[in-house]
């Protein structure tokens, strides 16, 4: 294409599109998770129960899930750039929609179609970046957005709980959409079409799912979409469990609660900036099969010192400050993993990584409060289950001494 921001390589400079892309991918799970410290506010609005206002937390992620399991594909066949602008507008409508919900069936709804646009950033987001970049420049900037993609979760009911502090849960969807609009001017201005007519994927949808279908037929590829995918789940049993741990569990306050994301926060944060400086050094799935040993490791050891009965808030704290440690070593290894190993797909195998993370997140966030009451043992088994699940799908189908997904400079 010709002139303007329509161009293959972004004149406003690789930073700017990498700022704009991370916002992409911060955004939507910042949707999921910055409401959470306002879910006891949902629960007495709405008159219902725990269980079903983690449902919406659900709604949100299967939406998620589907559209970047379509989108991704797709867009190897149509382009990014019409995608990523439909997708931040349509999610700055749907987050307005949420703000202004009066049951919680139409909020459900509207969390289902905030995710399926939300979905766009993430998987387009990586897409763009396997177009414009190889090598080292590649892993590089897809590092800096798994990084991204993996403290917003974290650091989202921090800032979450400030919005609720000053006002209303609804205003947390309110910024939501004020957020969607920037970066549906971020995208107009600042992200080119990254996949020319003459690279694209002719046949449509049919060759689109084909491409998907192929991808799947790689064994090392499954596992590390298992692994990823479980890391996404373990993280959000976590999320959506903990806000009754420790504000209703523990009796903290939600400035106390938002003390204690913020800390699992910088954990996550520290791994991501280990994991960057040592990608090059180290290899890729040595550092994988790190990130899954620690993640079970000290979610296993909360679950047996919570059935010996050591219920406190500090050691609950250090526990999970080392499963989200180990999450944000997992997240950035195995998405760089996958997207090498399908990298005659990329779009497919973005929406792959996404539909495996979501699709699993989703059934995941309920489990904490499933046999009712959610507590910290029920929101530790549930971690720890999907740590160990990482850990069999890690060795049995990824095989890490394989090698798969290593760059060539390794």
């Amino acid at each position: 294409m010709n002139g303007g921001i329509d161009t293959a390589t972004p004149r406003t400079g690789t930073g700017r599109l990498v700022l704009v892309l991370g916002g992409l991918s911060a955004v939507s799970p910042f949707a999921v998770d910055m409401y959470a410290p306002g879910f006891p506010q949902i629960v007495s609005s709405f008159g219902t129960t725990t269980a079903a206002v983690q449902f919406s937390l659900t709604s949100c992620l299967v939406g998620f899930a589907a559209g970047q399991l379509v989108l991704g594909p797709v867009s190897d066949t149509l382009g990014r750039r019409r995608l990523l602008l439909a997708g931040a507008a349509l999610f700055a409508i749907f987050s307005v929609v949420c703000a202004l919900a009066p049951n919680l069936a139409v909020f459900d709804l509207a969390r289902l179609c905030q995710g399926v646009a939300g979905g766009a950033g993430i998987v387009l987001g990586r897409a763009v970046i396997s177009d414009l970049f190889t090598g080292a420049g590649a892993a590089r900037r897809l590092t800096a957005l798994s990084v991204i993609g993996s403290t917003a979760p974290v650091l989202a009911p921090v800032l979450g709980g400030a919005v609720v502090g000053l006002g209303s849960w609804r205003l947390v969807f309110a910024v939501l959409a004020v957020t969607g609009m920037l970066l549906l001017a971020g995208v107009g201005y600042w992200v080119p079409e990254s996949l020319p007519a003459h690279r694209r994927l002719p046949g449509g949808s049919r060759r689109a799912a084909a491409a998907m279908g192929r991808l799947l037929r790689r064994r090392a590829l499954v596992g590390h979409l298992l692994v990823a995918g479980c890391g996404i789940g373990a993280l959000f049993a976590y999320i959506s469990g903990s806000p009754f741990v420790f504000q209703d569990g523990y009796g903290l306050s939600p400035a106390v609660y938002s003390l204690v994301f913020a800390t699992n926060a910088a954990g996550t944060v520290v791994a991501g900036a280990l994991f960057a400086r040592l990608a090059g050094r180290v290899r890729l799935n040595t550092l994988l099969t790190i990130g899954v040993l620690v993640m079970a490791f000290a979610t296993g050891t909360l679950v047996l010192l919570l059935l010996a009965g050591v219920s406190t808030v500090p050691t609950t704290w250090i526990c999970l400050f080392g499963a989200t440690f180990g999450f944000g070593i997992v997240l950035p290894a195995s998405t760089t993993i996958i997207l090498a190993i399908g990298g005659d797909a990329p779009g497919a195998a973005s929406g792959l990584i996404g539909g495996a993370q979501f699709l699993i997140g989703a059934a995941a966030a309920p489990l904490p409060g499933a046999a009712g009451a959610t507590t910290a043992l029920s929101t530790a088994v549930a971690v720890l289950g999907f740590a160990l699940v990482a850990a069999v799908a890690l060795f049995v189908l990824a095989r890490p001494g394989e090698g798969n997904g290593e760059p060539e400079t390794a």
